[in-house]
């Protein structure tokens, strides 16, 4: 071809052909450039999920104690049928372990009818406990001297809707369609074997709204578990894990449901609030301090000779100079239906794990019983005591020790 029949070519182009043809081939050409650029574009890359990461279920520990706290748990209390026995103890554990491992690593329950909603395991946990009736039914011999409700304190105000259980589960993920879709599989192995009793939901942060290890705000704002022993240290270890017998290498927990009176407390002023507290609200500091991990210091007076940290002060009372009277606290904020404007049903779902009830958690509840200015806004409605076995291999089964 020519050089001046290259020039004429466009000439002979038609408006038809341009129309038709050139316009759709440029058309194509665009699209291609353009969905390059939008593909390669920084402005569009999709942000991190989360929904697929897991924890291990099986371990010398049960998962869900010292597993960094999940946004969002469930807690259901049972009471065992008649007839359930040591064998019928056995048969239920080893179906809730199997669903269990499944569900936390992302995996269809065997009955699952929903698998789909098992695809985002969150970080889900699963947590088995066991009461006092349990383990006697499974050997009236092995019932640790702790495991037995909670000596009577004035503040409370229990009722049996929220208190006591034979059998415990602690569903914990960060998503809450996840930890719905878990509980409905587990409620289905567990009901021809106990009859739910209560049922207690709590919320924390959003997972990916704050830095992993903040210590949680209840519903008073206040940071709430500044003085817990870290995971992963011997000063954990040595408080929560048990070394007796069947028990070893699982431990005890108290669970209390605590209502907060949030409209009492809207009443009280900053420093009213951190007077009560010992701490300053902003940064959980102690009022002798400046940061939140800070050692409050109980001696320290002001220019008029009183105490700093007045004795009433929650942070003195739940001190102790007795190594052995420590707890790892893992507690969930609760809010409840309404039935007014003016009235909430808020609080708390008190979460205490230890080696020995007795010996750490009862001398704690008891000074805070007897002096505590938060006993003005908070009364605990709800309380049980569990033993939470220890884990399993893959292969065997939750509460093996006891049963087997």
């Amino acid at each position: 071809m020519k050089n001046n029949e290259l020039n004429e070519q466009p000439r002979n182009l038609s408006r038809r052909g341009l129309l038709l043809g050139g316009a759709a081939g440029l058309g194509a050409a665009a699209a291609i450039g353009i969905d390059r650029a939008v593909s390669t574009s920084p402005s569009s890359t999709q942000p991190a999920t989360h929904g697929e990461q897991t924890e291990p279920f099986y371990g010398t520990h049960q998962a869900g104690i010292a597993t960094a706290p999940q946004a969002h748990a469930t807690f259901y209390g049972f009471d065992l049928l008649d007839d359930v026995d040591r064998e019928g103890l056995r048969r239920m554990m080893r179906l809730l372990t199997d669903d269990g491992a499944r569900l936390t690593q992302g995996r269809a329950a065997l009955a699952d009818s929903e698998p789909e909603l098992a695809e985002v395991p969150a970080r889900l946990t699963i947590t088995f406990g066991f009461g006092p009736e349990f383990v006697r039914r499974a050997d009236p011999s092995a019932v640790p001297s702790w495991l037995k409700p909670l000596p009577e304190f004035t503040i409370d105000r229990l009722q049996p809707s929220w208190s006591d259980g034979d059998f415990l589960i602690q569903v914990a993920a960060d998503d809450p369609l996840t930890v719905s879709h878990a509980s409905r599989m587990l409620l289905k192995d567990v009901r021809t074997f106990a009859s739910l009793r209560w049922t207690q939901k709590g919320f924390r942060r959003a997972h990916g709204s704050e830095k992993v290890g903040l210590t949680m705000r209840n519903l008073f704002g206040q940071l709430d578990g500044t003085v817990n022993p870290a995971p992963g240290t011997k000063e954990f270890d040595r408080v929560v894990w048990s070394q007796d017998g069947w028990l070893t290498g699982g431990t005890g927990l108290v669970i209390r449901r605590i209502d907060m009176d949030l409209e009492g407390w809207d009443e009280i002023d900053r420093p009213g609030r951190e007077q009560s507290v010992g701490r300053t609200m902003g940064t959980g500091a102690p009022l002798t301090g400046g940061a939140e991990l800070d050692e409050p210091d109980f001696e320290a007076v002001n220019e008029f000779g009183f105490p700093i940290i007045a004795d009433y002060a929650h942070v003195r009372r739940a001190r102790s100079d007795n190594p052995d009277e420590v707890i790892f606290r893992r507690a969930y904020n609760y809010e409840g239906e309404q039935d007014t404007a003016t009235a909430s049903n808020a609080g708390q779902v008190f979460a205490a794990f230890q080696a020995d009830v007795d010996k750490q958690f009862v001398p704690i509840q008891q000074r805070l019983d007897e002096l505590d200015m938060l006993n003005l806004w908070t009364t605990p409605v709800g309380s049980s005591v569990f033993a939470i076995p220890p884990g399993c291999s893959e292969g065997g089964y939750i509460g093996e020790t006891l049963l087997d």
